[in-house]
């Protein structure tokens, strides 16, 4: 059976996107020009969370988008039965060129997903800057990317496993380290 470790709990989980959203502010010197691109399904969640924090700080609201970035991911393969993936899930409420879009997930690992999101913005338009922010971060990457802003860092190796739990999702919020037996 394998062992779970709390990380953050509901309170500490809050905590986190309180300050990575006094951060996104204060690096960007305001919220103007700024749009968060939640990577399904739990970035979603926590862009949302972090543009609401935001407007309670700043008094003004932060669009949100969505990103599906399953097909321009270099990890997954399709079926050969299947010409052509189903496009889906890009949501945006605003153009992203000129734009400061900030890419926000909940676990930043090898990078790969990033590395995919940035491609599926990119697509949408030409931002003036991409930025990161995920809730944590556990090492490892394949790629050389890193985030602008982070939660918590956690060391883990590559056998474990990193769940985060979305209330929206999951009926909790929390973060918990699986390590195998």
């Amino acid at each position: 059976m394998s062992k779970i470790v709390s990380i953050l709990d509901d309170v500490a989980l809050n905590r986190a996107l309180t300050r990575i959203s006094y951060e996104i502010i204060e690096r960007n010197k305001g919220t103007d020009n700024l749009v968060l691109a939640g990577i399904k399904t739990r970035g979603v969640f926590i862009a949302r969370r972090l543009a609401e924090k935001i407007e309670e700080i700043e008094g003004k609201s932060v669009p949100v988008g969505e990103l599906d970035i399953t097909l321009y991911r270099d990890d997954r393969h399709f079926p050969d039965e299947v010409d052509e993936p189903e496009v889906k899930g890009q949501d945006f409420p605003v153009d992203v060129k000129g734009k400061v879009v900030i890419l926000v997930d909940d676990v930043i690992f090898t990078g790969r997903t990033i590395r995919a999101a940035m491609d599926a913005v990119i697509d949408l338009g030409r931002p003036e800057k991409i930025m990161v922010a995920s809730l944590t971060d556990r090492g490892h990457r394949e790629i050389p990317i890193k985030a602008d802003f982070i939660g918590k860092n956690i060391p883990t190796s590559k056998q474990e496993q990193v769940k985060v739990s979305m209330i929206e999702k999951d009926g909790k919020d929390a973060v918990e380290i699986i390590k195998p037996d």
